[in-house]
């Protein structure tokens, strides 16, 4: 029998991800894609502090501000087309009245610090070895905000130095939370504005630094998309995202090798919940549907019920309000 795919092997993550563990997940936009998966199967989960984050050392800014729990001051700022911004968030934090930038800032800082302080796995999904260096401040910035281009410069940062600062801010994780298991991918998502061969250079930086560091797990999304499903039929229509079909290929290894198998029935469950619970129903006002509201507010509780730990206000309260209006 003929294989239409290319195996890869997947090492498996010890220990595995159970329920009732925090998951804190930063990186690129890639990183969305993980988190929604992991929140639609209701694990415990927060991302991104500072907003999506593409190249390691913005990440390691990122986790350095948490960890110390960094507390931004206007001169943090500047203004640029009527919009405050910092040289370290994304645009998502950038409002025309300064307080309101720095207010999403420290909380979202505030309330991260205290969940990473007791989180039981860190994700980090890199994205591209190019970074913005700022030629007046001297320092790598985590967006330009569209801001001239003269105003900086672009590197493509080396193996070594990109090493040193991720085990550095590895060694600092460590000591703020000793339990801390670090999983570190590699988005598959292709930076085609920097060039079809620089992004392929870039992939490649970032691939030989997550495998050179200690006491870290590798989790293969870049090789499942590139090298397994290989094929454009899987991204996007602009050829640079994958699609649907590909994340879903992506969750479903991450399942595999990363999820307690134990849990796997209940994800299933989870899953079909979902599914009711984003269904458009032709006819809300009939019979058979007041029976399939009863059935899933009913499944909500008898799982709550047996996992404490699993928050289904959202659904069980949908379910319920739909019954009483009919």
């Amino acid at each position: 029998m003929m294989n239409y795919v290319m195996p890869i092997e997947i090492g498996e993550l010890k220990p595995r991800i159970q329920h009732k563990n925090s998951i804190m997940l930063l990186g690129s936009c890639f990183t969305e894609h993980i988190t929604k998966y992991l929140m639609n199967a209701k694990f415990d989960c927060m991302q991104n502090s500072h907003g999506i984050l593409f190249n390691p050392m913005s990440v390691c800014k990122a986790m350095e501000d948490v960890i110390n729990q960094k507390i931004y001051l206007e001169n943090d700022l500047f203004f640029l087309d009527e919009y405050w911004h910092s040289w370290f968030h994304h645009s998502d934090f950038s409002y025309r009245d300064s307080n309101k930038s720095l207010d999403q800032i420290n909380n979202e800082i505030k309330t991260q610090h205290q969940f990473l302080k007791n989180a039981d796995y860190l994700i980090i999904t890199l994205g591209s070895a190019f970074a913005y260096f700022h030629l007046e401040n001297q320092y790598y910035v985590s967006n330009n905000h569209r801001a001239p281009a003269a105003w900086f410069r672009k590197d493509l940062l080396t193996i070594s130095d990109m090493k040193t600062k991720m085990q550095s801010t590895l060694d600092a994780l460590k000591k703020f939370n000793p339990k801390l298991k670090v999983i570190f991918t590699i988005s598959p998502v292709r930076h085609v504005r920097d060039g079809v061969i620089e992004n392929n250079r870039s992939k490649a930086r970032l691939l030989e630094v997550v495998h050179s560091l200690d006491e870290t797990y590798y989790f293969p999304a870049y090789e499942l998309v590139v090298d397994v499903l290989r094929d454009y039929r899987f991204y996007d229509i602009d050829l640079v995202h994958p699609n649907y079909q590909a994340t879903a290929y992506v969750w479903e290894n991450f399942v595999s090798f990363c999820i307690d198998p134990s849990y796997v029935p209940l994800l299933k469950e989870l899953e079909q919940i979902r599914k009711s619970f984003l269904h458009k129903p032709k006819d809300t006002e009939s019979k058979a549907h007041k029976k399939f509201l009863a059935e899933n507010a009913l499944k909500c509780r008898q799982l709550q019920k047996q996992f404490p730990y699993l928050n289904l206000t959202a659904e069980l309260t949908y379910f319920d309000r739909a019954i009483n209006q009919i």
